[in-house]
């Protein structure tokens, strides 16, 4: 059974969900994810603290402090092989960088030894990541560059990345 905890940001209150050992959800409690959670019994799970919950404490107020944390805490995101390959090429999209939908396939593409992947098939597996900021789907923007799709809002995407062009670099 999962548990969660509550951390107060500068773009509201995030949620956090463990297995008792790993983190498995970071997400902003006022978007649809928390809806979804809450509906499946999210607010009446166990509210306890739990080391993984205060390495994510501390790796959020080093990021909202400006500074690019030094450590990841336990992970075990949830997924099927395709969205785990997606989330780990996340992982790598460095601080206030940013990778397209396409590019992601692209590099998805060759890792796996094929010609092409579909960005689309790319574009739901960001969207379906359940570790909000750790695993970075803010970096993910449109092959115009635009700002597309976040859960928590195009304007918190905006504010991410700006935060981090300014403080973590």
């Amino acid at each position: 059974m999962n548990s969660f905890w509550h951390y107060d940001s500068p773009l509201g209150g995030i949620r956090m969900a463990s297995d008792g050992a790993a983190l498995t959800g970071l997400w902003f409690e006022d978007t649809a994810v928390a809806a979804i959670t809450a509906g499946a019994g999210g607010t009446d799970a166990p509210v306890r603290w739990l080391p993984v919950f205060e390495e994510t404490c501390r790796w959020l107020e080093c990021y909202f402090d400006g500074r690019i944390p030094d450590f990841t805490p336990p992970l075990a995101p949830q997924g099927t092989p395709f969205r785990q390959a997606v989330w780990e090429i996340l992982r790598d999209i460095p601080y206030g960088g940013t990778m397209s939908y396409g590019q992601i396939a692209t590099r998805l593409a060759a890792d796996q030894g094929l010609r092409r992947m579909s960005a689309q098939a790319t574009g739901g597996a960001v969207g379906h990541n359940p570790i909000a900021l750790i695993i970075p789907c803010h970096r993910v923007i449109g092959a115009d560059g635009r700002l597309t799709g976040y859960a928590a809002g195009l304007d918190r995407k905006d504010w991410l990345l700006k935060w981090e062009n300014a403080h973590c670099r």
